[in-house]
């Protein structure tokens, strides 16, 4: 298992912060543009703990060589049930620096990002602060 996986699934936030690269970049299932940094992705990854209900995996794909891994996931998002996949690379450390994260169904997406955007301002504020 996944060491990101066992820190999600015991929703530790110090230990997935931990995990990632300083340098990661985070692309979300809902918005165009990805968030660079450390201080951003851990704050967004605290986020979807708060919004995600149910939230758990269900399969997890490495590639051989163990720099890309496929975690699939299911939970809720008000009411709406979300199958998704956290798309993980790994820095030479071991480290996360590339997060992609894809949802389905688009109903489901419409949700995550209208949850997700009112959690938006506690975001800023918590990478902000670093």
């Amino acid at each position: 298992m996944h060491p990101f996986r066992q820190a999600v699934e015991k929703r530790d936030e110090e230990a997935v912060a931990a995990l990632l690269a300083e340098n990661v970049v985070f692309t979300s299932p809902v918005v165009f543009k990805p968030y660079p940094g450390k201080a951003m992705t851990a704050a967004i990854l605290r986020a979807a703990l708060r919004v995600f209900e149910d939230f758990r995996y269900v399969r997890e794909i490495a590639d051989p060589g163990g720099r890309d891994h496929a975690l699939v996931f299911t939970a809720t998002v008000a009411g709406r049930q979300v199958q998704g996949c956290d798309f993980l690379h790994l820095d030479e450390d071991g480290r996360i620096d590339e997060f992609t994260v894809m949802v389905r169904p688009l109903s489901a997406a419409q949700a995550l990002a209208e949850a997700m955007g009112a959690e938006f301002d506690r975001i800023a504020r918590e990478a902000a602060e670093g």
